[in-house]
């Protein structure tokens, strides 16, 4: 297996500026795709989830092509994919097969969905069932209520209400509400159960709106699109900085000033950013860091002077509202003072990987005691406050195993990474960025 030995980092200081938001470029593209007019893509992701989008679109006859400048130029289909009948392969892409899914039971054509196994290992039956409720003809081609799939031509019932879980993937909210205007008719979406991930549907609405569409919200529960919704080009659209990658970097930047290091600035995302995991901040702050920001850049400066023990506060919080960000607590929890505890995390089950069992395997590799539950991990740090040296870590095809893990390196421990080429999913460039701004001990 491939894999990459980290020396033991000695302090994190410097300034990144950070690569696209995966989410939003996702969305951005597909709503591009479905808009009347012709739309220029500033700070695109290139990554392999932007990689899959992008040649499914192209499959499904929508024209797009680079600009220079890391531009990209859209040209709209006007809510109708000239492709009619195609099978698209998504990898473990899920921003790309949920709202796709949707997408396409609307556009009255024959499309085949598939993936890599563990795609076809995460959940998608409560959007089919949402849209199979409209008149949508899903059918499952393998174990029903997950991938892959094949979607037919139907008769879709305009103006109706339909009602979807939430309690498991904001992604199949997202689905329908980008998918929902292409009926032209007001429809109504019920949301059931808590919703999870609430600033990722945010991030859905807020470009939406961009393109044209306003869909009203009634707390997290009633969703509705206005009748006659058309999506429409703005010309131009630039795409944030990604605020989960931002995490990793001023995680680091934290765990240094516990021995005097940073600071560590991030551009791209700041006090204006519509991405839930710029809180984070939050997190780091609750744990003893002092966070600085800006507009458009966020700084993890020296630990708070007044603490002189050395370590983070022990932390216990619900992290729901930050999926992916509270993977790099996790880890900056092994710099805790106690035992910390990370709540209503259950959506780890069905991402890239299940992440709560691969995060305790591996925390426990470092020498962290570590109790998993369903929905919770509570993470002890090593008795001795060491931890555990030349430690291989395991990242089971999930980029973010692979990146939130590289921090073990600041315990001043060598760390090996396998398998660090699945970084490439949303962050190609991660070693080489993180290299810029640590310092390895002689």
């Amino acid at each position: 297996m491939d894999s990459l030995e980290l020396a033991p980092i000695r302090r994190a200081r410097g300034t990144i500026r950070l690569p696209g938001s995966k989410s939003i470029s996702n969305r951005i593209l597909l709503l591009a795709a479905l808009a009347a007019g012709e739309t220029l893509i500033h700070d695109l992701l290139e990554s392999d989830d932007t990689q899959v989008m992008l040649e499914a679109l192209r499959v499904l006859g929508v024209e797009w092509s680079r600009a220079g400048g890391g531009k990209m130029r859209v040209r709209g289909t006007a809510g109708a994919f000239p492709v009619k009948r195609a099978q698209l392969s998504l990898g473990n892409a899920g921003t790309v097969f949920r709202p796709l899914t949707a997408v396409l039971a609307l556009m009255g054509g024959d499309y085949r969905l598939e993936g890599v196994a563990r795609m076809h290992e995460r959940p998608i039956g409560d959007l089919v069932d949402a849209l199979n409720g409209l008149g949508a003809r899903i059918e499952y081609l393998g174990t029903p209520g997950y991938p892959p799939l094949d979607i037919h031509p139907a008769a879709i019932r305009a103006g109706s209400t339909v009602n979807v879980r939430g309690d498991v993937s904001s992604q199949f909210l997202t689905g329908l509400l980008i998918a929902l205007p292409l009926t032209g008719a007001r429809t109504v979406v019920n949301v059931e159960g808590d919703l999870v991930s609430k600033p990722y549907v945010e991030i859905t609405l807020n470009m939406m709106r961009r393109f044209g569409v306003e869909a009203a919200r009634e707390g997290w529960k009633t969703f509705t699109i206005p009748a006659a919704a058309r999506y429409a080009s703005p010309g131009e659209i630039h795409v944030e900085g990604d605020a989960s990658s931002a995490s990793y970097f001023l995680a680091a930047g934290a765990i240094s000033g516990l021995s005097g290091g940073g600071p560590v600035r991030v551009e791209g995302v700041g006090r204006a950013s519509i991405q839930g995991d710029v809180r984070f901040t939050e997190i780091l702050e609750r744990m003893g860091a002092k966070i600085t920001m800006g507009e458009n850049w966020i700084e993890a400066s020296a630990f708070d002077p007044a603490r002189t023990s050395g370590k983070f506060k022990a932390l216990d919080a619900d992290l729901n509202h930050i999926p992916d960000a509270a993977m790099t607590a996790a880890v900056a929890a092994l710099f805790a003072d106690g035992p910390s505890t990370l709540r209503n995390i259950g959506s780890w089950r069905v991402k890239e990987t299940d992440r709560i069992a691969a995060m305790a395997t591996e925390l426990r590799k470092l020498g962290a005691m570590v109790e998993e539950g369903p929905d919770y991990l509570k993470i002890t740090p090593p008795q001795s406050s060491i931890l555990n040296p030349g430690v291989a870590i395991d990242t089971y095809d999930d980029h973010r195993m692979a990146m939130c893990f590289s921090l073990a390196a600041l315990g001043g421990v060598k760390v090996r990474i396998n398998d660090p080429r699945c970084v490439a999913k949303t962050f190609p460039e991660y070693f080489d960025v993180l290299a810029t701004i640590t310092e390895s001990r002689a």
